[in-house]
């Protein structure tokens, strides 16, 4: 069965974006050859992307323009995406479909592969599905910078437990954490 896991940057006191939508300046400090050799893996690995909404158009119109990302920008518009979505019609972007049962089909997707589905960024899509029981693993590269204000990857919700599967730090000093759920 595969599992659904959560990708994210946050900084040391739990941001994953800045005041304004799409601040993600932060990740600069973690980028690298070390995360660039994970994200070209997660590639390599992953069944499919999903996405929250918001996440879904911005990545869109990131990636169908980006310049000289390589191997990340192929598999970015390569691989299957879910969108959860009760308002989008249409999810436009190459090899992508919009779903209002976001729940299902996670569920229905891991039954059917043993490669890991990623969701990236997605924190209100995350924060929802926590409680639903779909989300096998977390894993968080923390930032070393203390950004002050943002928005919080977990924000008010119920307790979930978490198992720490690994850590290790990078050379620029980002810690890479891996939790499963439960």
């Amino acid at each position: 069965m595969g599992e659904v896991v959560v990708w994210n940057l946050v900084t040391l006191d739990g941001y994953f974006e800045g005041p304004e939508p799409w601040d993600l300046g932060f990740h600069e400090l973690a980028w690298g050859p070390e995360l660039r050799a994970l994200s070209e893996e997660f590639g390599r690995k992953a069944e499919a992307l999903v996405f929250g909404r918001k996440t879904y158009e911005g990545m869109a119109a990131y990636w169908t323009t980006a310049e000289d990302e390589g191997e990340i920008k192929a598999y970015m518009n390569a691989l299957p995406k879910l969108v959860a979505s009760r308002t989008l019609a249409e999810a436009a972007w190459n090899n992508s479909r919009a779903t209002a049962d976001i729940v299902g089909e996670l569920r229905a997707l891991k039954g059917r592969t043993e490669r890991p589905v990623y969701i990236f960024g997605s924190g209100e899509l995350v924060r929802s599905l926590l409680p639903e029981g779909v989300i096998d693993e977390i894993r968080l590269a923390v930032v070393p910078v203390i950004l002050g204000r943002g928005r919080r990857l977990f924000g008010e919700g119920e307790r979930v437990g978490l198992t720490l599967r690994s850590a290790e730090g990078l050379a620029n000093g980002t810690v890479l954490l891996r939790y499963a759920v439960g």
